[in-house]
């Protein structure tokens, strides 16, 4: 994955952003392992979904668990492909086993807050 340290993008108050399977770190962050893991298994959900059905289906989702849980936080949290990259982040072979389609397993996964 292509990293590229930047005071623009993302803006500020946030560390990073993938895009397109090209991650943007925001200047005076540092990306661990786990980070570039995360975001690893984030690119294999956008190569799957052809990396336009990616962001529509991640901000439709987003916009509907907003309505639950009125929280944006929470909402982000919800999200089914931030609950696998989150739930696996940890793992670095994951992408070696990982099904296709697996962030779809997690959309009916109940949230406790």
């Amino acid at each position: 994955m292509r990293i590229i340290y930047n005071d623009i993008i993302p803006v500020k108050g946030f560390k990073a952003i993938n895009l397109f399977g090209v991650l943007f770190v925001r200047n005076g962050f540092r990306m661990s392992d786990v980070d570039i893991n995360h975001e690893d298994i984030h690119t294999a959900q956008m190569k799957e979904l052809l990396y336009i059905g990616f962001y529509l289906l991640y901000v439709l989702e987003w916009l509907c668990k907003l309505l639950v849980y009125w929280n944006g936080k929470k909402a982000y949290h919800a999200i089914s492909f931030e609950r696998e990259a989150y739930w696996w982040q940890h793992r670095k072979n994951y992408l070696e086993t990982r099904k296709h389609y697996q962030w779809a397993s997690y959309i009916r996964y109940k949230t406790t807050y």
